[in-house]
Formats: structure tokens, sequence, C-alpha cells
């Protein structure tokens, strides 16, 4: 029986995804991508290995001339013990200065925001996938259903074992 191979970010083998935020596409158009750093403790590394990550209510927001994430959660580690992390703290995101001052001045822009879109290791090191986004309206959303299974039927049609 052949196995499914899972697609791994930027193609490396070393790589894993620890989580998807499958909710930010379906509320939010994503109008630029950018992969970021981010400062965690060892426990906060260790709960992410586990898959205790979630971004579905998390944000990006800059203070000070810096990136943070907000509102993600990374649940504590068990073997820990005294030495656990807080769970909802804000987390500094990394960036080069070039990449922040061009991601700054767009999310600075009425109507836009930054949302986190999926957290990976390359390496062993945590990566935070930021996107660019504007939100979508109930109609765009709809329709934006409608389209992909529009494409969906089509793709299916086409396919040859549905071919006669």
């Amino acid at each position: 029986m052949a196995t499914k191979k899972k697609k791994t970010p930027k193609g490396d083998p070393n790589s894993q995804t620890a989580a998807v935020n499958r909710k930010a596409r379906h509320d939010y158009e994503i109008l630029d991508e950018l992969e970021c750093g981010i400062v965690l403790h060892g426990s906060e590394v260790k709960s992410i290995r586990d898959g205790q990550i979630s971004l579905e209510e998390s944000y990006a927001h800059i203070r000070d001339g810096e990136l943070w994430l907000m509102g993600c959660h990374i649940g504590e580690y068990p073997q820990a013990n005294v030495m656990n992390h807080i769970p909802r703290r804000h987390r500094k995101l990394l960036l080069h200065k070039k990449e922040f001052r061009k991601f700054a001045e767009t999310a600075t822009q009425k109507g836009l925001t930054l949302i986190p879109l999926s957290a990976y290791f390359v390496r062993g090191i945590v990566k935070i996938n930021i996107g660019v986004a504007r939100g979508r309206k109930l109609y765009d959303k709809r329709q934006k259903l409608k389209k992909d299974d529009v494409q969906r039927e089509i793709k299916a049609a086409m396919s040859p074992k549905f071919q006669r």
C-alpha cells in the first residue's frame, strides 16, 4: 500500500506542520504572506511538537516598532512542572528590518490586518506564516464557496476515471 506524502513548507524534508489556521482563508482574503520566526520558551517548543497550538483566534499586531503575536494558545507541557509557560502570552515575531518596513506599510492601511496562517518547523526551528488580509463580507464568502464548488465539479468531470 502506497503512503501519501505530506506536503511540507518550502519543500524541506525535515519540516513538519504544527498547525494551520483553516478559518483564516475562509474569513479573509489573503493579499500577501511572509515567513517569520517567533521567540519561545523551551516548554512552548515541546508543546508545539505535541500539536498543542491553536492559531484560530490569534492575530499579529505592530507595537513599538516590533511585530507581536497576540491570542495564540500554546498548551502547557505536562512534564515541565514548575518551569512551564503562560498559555496565552504575547509572543514576539522575528523579521528582517526590510521585510518589517514593507509589511508594516501595507498592514497599517485601513481595513487590513495581520493573521497567522500556519505554524511549522524548519530544521527544528518554529516558523509562523503571517498574511496581510482583508476581511470578507458574508456575500463574498458565499460567492467563494460557490466558485470553489464549480471548480471542484469541473475538475471531477475532467478526471480520467469518470470518462467512459
